[in-house]
């Protein structure tokens, strides 16, 4: 090299060096405009930097805020005597530091990351939430690691961002309720025991409730799109001149079910307006049931007019028998008394015996006519009504013509009931004289039978009963039958189709009023023509009680002798009053009697050692036999005492023996009834 360059001449050398200064100065221009350019492009950036509308810092890896601009600045350090800018981390709130630092680390290794929705603190005005991200300074040349970090404020977008979910939340609860609106509506709708149906301005229906296809009995696929006047022909005209948010009361309209039935409907409509035109809602409501009840209203009116009719009729009738009692007690009373003046063999005793028996034949229409009237029986005692139909048949059978069969069918398992065994036998007897009239000279039968009843609830209602086990006796035959008009007034007093001289009119009326003094009914059934039926339904005795044999109605009572005993006799009628002193004077009592009751209590209240029995009337103006009755206790406590009338009900048999009543004389009775009575009364310890 040495040689080399020593071979060559000092001029080429020096070209050389001008060859070499001059790249040398090449390159020191270079340099310059690099530097020139590097300095315009930092310049550049840190006017970038300082300008941007965005707040961005420069930090290192231990969090050293190396460099930020005037956004961050007026984002951080909003007034003067905030605190300075120096460090990132302290500035995040504690909860999402964890989460600065993590991502942070992952700058670090990929170069950048981003976090979202951090709060920060931003001095004296508190805080707010902003998104960071971070991206690595590659060209550092700082051993500690670089981020440049630009922080975007979110609070107006998230302020925006939450008033734009409430109102998506008010939103969705408002579709929510209008949802369970519908749902609701779609319920009622559904649910409705009225049909609703609705129609377009076209008039064809839309809506078709299930009401509405159980009533038109067509469903609701095949009824929707179809015209309104398949269902409601009458109601298009008025639906037509219906203005919009108009509620019409149409009325009673007849309207059709798809299989062509004609329907009696109540009708309303509502109109409403709506966008796409008038929404018409059809209300219909099946009048049938109403109808029924109407129907059954009316008869329960009769029910009840009739009921009221027989009431005032039977208050009317006991009136009437209560003073008719007085006279005929007085008729067969002298009667007998007569009778006890005259020969045996006499004229005179047989017409006496004639009147006796018209008079006996009078007490029984009476007893008939009180029996219709009275509301409870006087004493009810458990009855097996087989005993009852046997005697009664066994007297049927006596007057029964040749060419009547008489048919009795009895069944084992009948229960007891709770009666009057003389009542319900009346009853029967009454029932067969009317089939034997019925049948007249024709022929035919009758039938007797008697079974165990369970009513059903259709049949307990038309009869006016309660559910349960009844008696069932049933009287038929084969005569001419009833019409209707005859049916309704079977059971008035009175009342009678047949021949003058042949018939009273009570033998029903006394049926009538025997069971319903038994809280029962009667059922009858009738067509002219083909004969009648009478049931009779008593209640089942509930509770298993010793039965009521059947009463002796023959036996008599013997002679009673008064032995001088006082009596005192108190009755407002003077021919009873008369009849009494001559009956029982003639019997051995001393009879002092008295048609004024204040008298009576006036001579007691003077004498009361003198009398022996004191018996007195119940139904006297003014002053009635339980006052009598009242005033003798005060008096004379120890005094026997009775009280006689033709109607005992049993709020007067209470108010009797509450008063000190002995016994309840029933007028009219026999002169040596009447004596027994009071002998009995004067002979028995105070305390019977």
């Amino acid at each position: 090299m040495l040689n080399e360059t020593q071979g060559k001449s000092l001029s080429q050398l020096i070209e050389e060096l001008r060859t070499y200064q001059s790249e040398l100065e090449t390159q020191n221009e270079a340099l310059r405009y690099s530097r020139i350019a590097a300095e315009g492009a930092s310049e550049r950036f840190e006017s970038l930097f300082s300008k941007v509308p965005l707040a961005l810092m420069v930090v290192d890896e231990l969090g050293m805020v190396v460099q930020s601009n005037s956004m961050a600045l007026r984002l951080f350090r909003p007034l003067e005597h905030d605190p300075p800018l120096n460090f990132l981390i302290p500035l995040v709130d504690a909860q999402h530091v964890s989460r600065v630092e993590q991502k942070f680390e992952q700058a670090r290794r990929e170069g950048k990351c981003e976090i979202t929705e951090v709060v920060f603190s931003r001095g004296s005005e508190g805080f707010f939430t902003g998104d960071l991200h971070m991206a690595r300074i590659e060209y550092s040349q700082d051993e500690l690691a670089h981020f440049i970090c630009a922080i975007v404020d979110q609070t107006p977008l998230l302020s925006e961002r939450q008033a734009l979910t409430e109102s998506a939340s008010e939103l969705k609860q408002r579709n929510s309720e209008l949802r369970q609106s519908e749902n609701r509506m779609a319920a009622i709708i559904n649910s409705s025991l009225d049909a609703i149906i609705c129609v377009g301005t076209d008039l064809r229906i839309t809506v078709f409730n299930p009401a509405a296809a159980t009533l038109f009995e067509c469903t609701e696929s095949e009824a929707l799109n179809s015209s309104l006047s398949r269902f409601l022909p009458d109601a298009i005209n008025v639906i037509s001149a219906t203005q919009a948010g108009n509620h019409t009361l149409l009325g009673e309209m007849t309207g059709f079910a798809a299989s062509g039935k004609t329907l009696a409907l109540e009708v309303s409509t509502s109109c409403e307006r709506q966008v796409l035109g008038n929404v018409t809602t059809v209300f219909a409501r099946d009048l049938t049931a109403r109808k029924a009840m109407e129907r059954q209203r009316d008869t329960l009116e009769a029910q009840l007019r009739e009921s009221q009719k027989m009431q005032a009729v039977g208050t009317m009738a006991g009136g009437i028998a209560h003073d008719f009692n007085n006279i005929l007690g007085a008729i067969l009373g002298n009667v007998e008394l007569a009778k006890q003046d005259v020969d045996k063999n006499s004229n005179a005793r047989v017409s006496l015996t004639e009147i006796e028996k018209a008079g006996r034949r009078a007490r029984d229409l009476v007893s008939q006519i009180l029996a219709f009237s009275r509301n409870e029986s006087k004493q009810r005692l458990p009855v097996n009504l087989e005993d009852v139909v046997l005697e009664t048949i066994r007297l049927v059978q006596v007057t029964l013509p040749a060419d009547i069969d008489l048919k009795v069918d009895l069944a084992t398992d009948v229960p007891a009931i709770l009666a009057d065994s003389t009542q319900v036998q009346q009853a029967l007897l009454n029932l067969c004289t009317n089939a034997v009239h019925a049948i007249g000279t024709q022929g035919g039968s009758i039938r007797i039978q008697l079974e165990k009843s369970q009513l059903a609830d259709l049949e307990a209602d038309k009869l006016g009963l309660a559910l349960g086990v009844y008696a069932k006796l049933t009287v038929s035959d084969t005569g001419e039958g009833m019409d209707k008009d005859t049916l309704q007034r079977i059971f008035e007093p009175f009342f009678t189709t047949k021949q003058v001289g042949q018939g009273t009119g009570l033998g029903l009326a006394v049926v009538h009023g025997v069971m319903r003094t038994h809280s029962g009914s009667v059922d009858v059934r009738s067509t002219k023509g083909q004969g009648s039926t009478f049931t009779l339904f008593f209640p089942a005795l509930e509770l298993e009680l010793p039965v009521e044999p059947m009463r002796d109605t023959d036996k008599t009572h013997p002679d009673a002798s008064g032995e001088g005993k006082h009596v005192m006799y108190v009755d407002d009628d003077q021919a009873l009053v008369f009849l009494i002193e001559r009956a029982l004077g003639r019997r051995g009592f001393q009879v002092s009697s008295f048609t004024d009751p204040r008298m009576a209590i006036e001579a007691l209240r003077a004498n009361p050692e003198t009398y022996d029995l004191l018996v007195t009337d119940y139904n006297m103006p003014g002053f009635s036999g339980i006052d009598v009755l009242r005033e003798a206790h005060l008096i004379r406590a120890d005094l026997p005492v009775a009280l006689a009338s033709g109607y005992v009900t049993p709020e007067i048999e209470n108010a009797a023996m509450a008063e000190g009543a002995r016994a309840l004389i029933h007028k009219p009775n026999d002169v040596s009834e009447l004596c027994d009575t009071m002998h009995r009364l004067m002979r028995s310890p105070l305390n019977t």
